[in-house]
């Protein structure tokens, strides 16, 4: 149809019925020349046409394994605040779901988390609303002020800088790819770290490195990281997911009694004791009911043959 010939038309909303909508094209004359009836859209109706918006965050249980997905990989995983709130979800039932032993945490496409949605700060900053009190409220990256009595695992591939970084900092193990990079890449841009980095960081690789990052915002690849202690394994690229399952699935057949106990009282001790012998007496008051509910049977299977010489499979 011509431009002219399109002047001539125009689309007319006649009526909803049922849900249907009849549309009446029409002279500018008024003569009607066509009539249709449109149904609503739904993805269930429409096969083969777009479907509803991918959820942020990603979610499969295996056994005793969660595996939680950032699902943005058009932003590098960049987390906006629906994404943190999903985050938060997932980890929350996590931490409630007694049959659940570890967690994976990755990100979908290639790249572990780019930090905060920096489009979201610079264009709705004045709806973004920060809990001034840390102990009541979630932090911007969503979960990265929990502290969690079961481990996690982060599967760290591409990138994982900012916020990002700060995400992989609440897991208890990074497990890296030759490829990935982390970094404070939010000093370049006056964005704090007011999700755990500037705690969390210096506790896992000390002061003087943890500075290095924070100052300078420079790009770590994984050897160095895996130097400093900031990644506990690397891994060749495309495998950083299947190396942490793997790892939280092992993990997850020790007796869980025993090994919840010493990593409270691992985090107690480097975070919140006072003093050396009040480290050691938390250690005491939270392991010694274990003695009888978990260590006793592993006696006697260490006393049937289990484990000798090292081997225990």
């Amino acid at each position: 149809m011509s431009s002219t010939l399109a002047r001539r038309f125009c689309t007319r909303v006649s009526e909803t019925r049922k849900g249907n909508v009849s549309l009446i094209l029409q002279s500018v004359y008024g003569r009607k020349i066509r009539q249709i009836t449109v149904k609503p859209f739904s993805a269930s109706s429409r096969k083969g046409q777009a479907a509803a918006a991918p959820e942020r965050v990603v979610a499969e249980r295996k056994g005793p394994v969660l595996t939680v997905g950032i699902n943005r990989p058009e932003v590098r995983n960049a987390v906006d605040r629906e994404t943190a709130r999903q985050l938060l979800g997932h980890f929350e039932a996590f931490e409630e779901d007694s049959s659940l032993a570890a967690a994976v945490l990755y990100g979908v496409g290639g790249n572990f988390c780019s930090g905060y949605d920096l489009k979201e700060l610079a264009h709705h900053s004045a709806s973004i609303k920060l809990e001034q009190d840390v102990t009541k409220g979630p932090g911007p990256m969503g979960p990265s002020r929990m502290q969690l009595s079961k481990p996690v695992i982060a599967a760290v591939s591409g990138y994982a800088v900012a916020g990002g970084l700060e995400l992989a900092l609440l897991a208890d193990l990074r497990v890296m790819e030759e490829s990935a990079i982390v970094g404070v890449f939010c000093r370049h841009f006056g964005v704090p770290l007011i999700d755990g980095g500037t705690v969390r960081l210096p506790r896992l690789i000390g002061l003087s490195r943890a500075l290095d990052l924070i100052l300078t915002g420079r790009a770590v690849g994984a050897r160095e990281a895996l130097a400093f202690g900031l990644a506990n394994r690397v891994v060749p690229d495309g495998e950083a997911l299947q190396a942490a399952q793997a790892l939280a699935k092992e993990i997850s057949e020790f007796p869980q009694q025993c090994l919840r106990a010493d990593r409270a009282s691992a985090y107690h001790s480097a975070f919140d004791a006072p003093c050396f012998s009040q480290a050691l007496q938390f250690e005491l008051d939270h392991s010694r009911h274990v003695i009888l509910e978990e260590a006793v049977a592993g006696a006697k299977k260490f006393d049937s043959g289990t484990g000798r010489g090292g081997t225990f499979s």
